[in-house]
């Protein structure tokens, strides 16, 4: 891992629900394309996902390797290290399932249910910095699963052969 353990923390949250190895022709992430049937069908690991990262070596990647990507293209590049750090820790997790902007959505909305008043507009900006660290953690957290619970059933919703994954998406929102 690394020598921040806040981001260990949160990462490990990550690999222990993306799992192992997976090549599920049914799921989009497990291909090239994104798309069920385009490009190949390389898989997911850790999480890190083939249509993600086309050009990695799915299979083979090992555990450092995803946490360097999730460092490096996630934690880093979103600047999660400035949330409280059970929020960065629930965002990451969030981020890497829904993608950052959708998961960002949901802490916005979060946040306005406790009070802050900030747009939904899936940036994690300075006006969402400031209001997650102004707000009452245990209450945005809770808040956020909500949120995050909505987004992961109007998907199932909207896209009804995913519906199959909606029981482990909810149990990940609500740890």
């Amino acid at each position: 891992m690394s020598d921040d353990p806040v981001f260990d923390a949160a990462v490990g949250v990550v690999l222990a629900h993306e799992g192992g190895f997976q090549n599920d022709e049914g799921d989009p992430g497990n291909w090239t394309g994104g798309i069920v049937g385009a490009g190949a069908l390389v898989g997911t690991k850790y999480g890190i996902s083939a249509a993600s990262y086309p050009n990695l070596d799915i299979a083979n990647l090992s555990a450092d390797e995803a946490c360097a990507i999730y460092r490096r293209d996630w934690w880093d590049r979103l600047g999660l290290a400035r949330l409280p750090a059970p929020l960065g820790a629930k965002l990451l997790d969030a981020a890497v399932n829904l993608g950052a902007n959708p998961a960002i959505a949901c802490l916005q909305r979060a946040l306005r249910a406790n009070g802050r008043s900030v747009a939904e507009g899936g940036v994690l900006g300075p006006e969402t910095i400031a209001a997650a660290q102004a707000a009452p953690v245990e209450g945005v957290l809770a808040a956020l699963r909500e949120a995050l619970a909505g987004h992961y059933r109007l998907i199932a919703a909207r896209h009804p052969e995913r519906e199959r994954y909606l029981a482990g998406w909810l149990a990940r929102a609500y740890s």
